[in-house]
């Protein structure tokens, strides 16, 4: 019964006309730049952090996480109708959904989309209410060793999901740690890895590596393999599934849903990861898994349902225990942390409503989404006609003014090029800046925590082995980095990544 009463409270907070208002906002942007490929929600979210700042803590960052969960809707319209995945997590939906399309089953195919987004939208956003108030009580039992233990076994699991070698998401995760490092020492006051440059005192702004990375990268990848040429759209028809692409639709999104919930809970994991697995999973229990790639409507219903489950289900650590579990939760982490909110434990005893009303938004964004979503369907093919050399010089210029708008510095806008050239130098070297941003966020978390204890201790590293929570965290390190010396495994690991890069 105390659930359903603060739901009340998370629905009367965001059903006010200011926040449905921010909650469309969000779901149309995510949907637009889901469509339009060579952006993404990592760097629109990086670009528009400044002006949250600006809003109402509970509006902004219902407005960022309609863009996040958002952008998995846009995708899949693309990737179905024209075979151009918007987002990464629709890469996979391209591979029976524009089968479908050919064959003239192209509203089939978006309708059980949107459908199987939204149950599975639905379905993580009742698992973030119940099992939120569970993990945050677990949670309160937390300290200073235990959460460098968790920590510690966050950046590892994110380097063995991260997609490459995992000695290059290892590297990519040091070099996080050492950004993270830069400035000025807050419990010393010593200057570390400034080199003697002002701008430097303060640390590395998070919104200028982000854009960097994430937004000017980005924007030089897809300028040397996009062309000018439009697209050719495939007919649209019906928009409703028949009654046996339901029949075979449903079984596959239920089990899209339960990977794509699991998926986006684990560190390292999100949208992306959840999509490939569900599809895999599906090829696995289907009588005739050498149909795949055919236009089977499964391969479109189990991906869109997983990648919108991980999605949202990303959110349940960030809220409970203020870790983020891959970069798009770093991402929110920042926008708590611009109003002055620390996500964990405490953020449902002190600030009930922040919580309730970004669960209750989410299911209020994914049904607007199924709303806003077919008729625009005409709208953002039409977009995809527009060359991107015509495109990237704004979304250039969004990227120069959201970074200069931190702290109204050149300095910044050329650091963040800076980092846009390391981006593309990553790519190029197969290094996944995903881990990067991981390692530069809990960077100073884990240093501060690890002072603490050591501080508490008087030095005796022991503590983590005597209390109980630590010690499980630290076995399941050690049993990760166990994992990562067999063979086999290595092994099974670069065939599925070698998979989904197919």
């Amino acid at each position: 019964m105390e659930i359903l009463d603060l739901l009340m409270l998370g629905f009367g907070e965001a059903m006010t006309p200011a926040n449905l208002g921010f909650c469309l906002i969000g779901a149309l942007l995510g949907t637009l730049i889901g469509v339009l490929p060579g952006i993404g929600p990592t760097a629109t979210i990086a670009v528009l952090l400044p002006i949250t700042f600006f809003l109402p803590p509970l509006a902004g960052i219902i407005m960022l996480a309609g863009i996040y969960y958002g952008a998995q809707y846009g995708g899949s319209t693309t990737a179905i109708l024209v075979n151009l995945p918007g987002e990464a997590s629709a890469v996979v939906t391209t591979l029976d959904g524009y089968q479908m399309a050919r064959q003239g089953r192209a509203g089939s195919a978006l309708a059980v989309a949107a459908l199987g987004s939204f149950f599975a939208g639905t379905v993580a956003t009742f698992a973030i209410a119940i099992a939120g108030p569970m993990l945050a009580g677990f949670a309160l039992n937390f300290g200073p060793a235990e959460y460098v233990a968790l920590m510690v076994f966050g950046l590892l699991a994110a380097t063995i999901l991260a997609s490459g070698p995992v000695l290059k998401a290892i590297g990519m995760i040091l070099v996080g740690l050492l950004l993270g490092m830069v400035g000025t020492d807050q419990a010393t006051g010593a200057e570390r890895l400034t080199f003697g440059s002002l701008q430097l005192f303060d640390g590395v702004e998070f919104t200028v590596i982000a854009i960097g990375l994430f937004g000017f990268s980005e924007i030089i990848a897809n300028l040397e393999r996009t062309g000018s040429a439009g697209v050719t759209v495939s007919p649209l028809t019906r928009l409703w599934p028949t009654r046996k692409d339901f029949r075979r639709a449903w079984p596959a999104v239920l089990r899209g849903t339960g990977i794509g919930t699991f998926l986006g809970i684990l560190p390292g994991g999100g949208a992306t990861l959840a999509s490939f697995s569900a599809y895999s999973l599906e090829k696995k229990v289907s009588k005739t898994p050498e149909k795949f790639g055919t236009g089977m409507v499964e391969g479109v219903a189990s991906p869109e349902a997983a990648n919108n489950a991980a999605a949202q289900s990303s959110f349940i650590p960030l809220l409970t225990l203020g870790i983020p579990s891959n970069n798009m939760m770093a991402m929110m982490l920042s926008a708590f942390m611009i109003h002055g909110i620390t996500p964990g434990p405490t953020v449902l005893t002190t600030q009930p409503e922040i919580f309730w009303g970004l669960v209750a938004s989410m299911w209020i964004g994914n049904a607007l989404l199924v709303v806003i979503n077919l008729p625009l369907i005409g709208l953002w093919v039409r977009l995809l006609t527009v060359p991107y050399r015509l495109l990237y010089p704004a979304i250039l210029l969004f990227c120069c003014v959201g970074v200069y708008s931190m702290n109204n510095r050149i300095f910044d806008v050329l650091l963040a090029a800076g980092f846009g050239l390391l981006g593309y130098a990553f790519r190029k070297a197969r290094c996944e800046p995903g881990p990067l941003l991981l390692g530069f966020v809990l960077g100073p978390l884990l240093e501060a925590n690890l002072r603490r204890t050591m501080l508490i201790t008087q030095g005796e590293a022991s503590i983590f082995i005597e209390r109980p929570i630590s010690l499980t965290m630290l076995a399941a390190t050690v049993l990760l980095l166990a994992l990562m010396i067999v063979p086999s495994f290595r092994k099974k690991r670069e065939e599925a990544f070698q998979e989904d890069e197919a």
